[in-house]
């Protein structure tokens, strides 16, 4: 099994046609990633792809949701517990942030989960009465 790194996956999914270097990468991720050879990604890849989808490239939620709908799809292609990735997708849907989905969906054997985060973490889990519930600690 070959473990795939950030960049890979990036190059895969993103094509900077602006720069040439980037097209010659694009297509050896290609190769790799169609070969059909087991391949593993973790979850730290999965949530530095997320930032650089969104944050450097400005890619839209659904635009990251659908290539990394597709990146589930692949059979080849081993994801570090996949049940939390998944469950964070889920999440991301309803309004999480990527890597706050992940966070919770981490702990979904925790009864609860502390943040300061408030306004974009805590009151968005309560309202979509996600398990474990998130409270901000006083």
């Amino acid at each position: 099994m070959i473990g795939l790194d950030t960049n890979i996956l990036a190059r895969y999914y993103i094509q900077d046609e602006a720069d040439a270097e980037a097209l010659v990468q694009h297509e050896a991720a290609r190769k790799l990633m169609e070969s059909g050879q087991p391949l593993m990604v973790c979850k730290t890849v999965l949530l530095e792809l997320e930032w650089v989808m969104r944050g450097y490239y400005g890619f839209s939620p659904e635009e990251i949701s659908a290539a990394f709908s597709h990146l589930l799809s692949l059979a080849h292609i081993h994801i570090e517990d996949r049940a939390s990735v998944v469950q964070a997708f889920s999440h991301m849907a309803g309004g999480l942030d990527f890597a706050d989905a992940l966070h919770l969906a981490a702990y979904r054997e925790c009864l609860e989960m502390a943040s300061f985060d408030d306004r974009k973490f805590a009151r968005r889990a309560r309202r979509l009465n996600l398990s474990p519930r998130v409270f901000v600690p006083k």
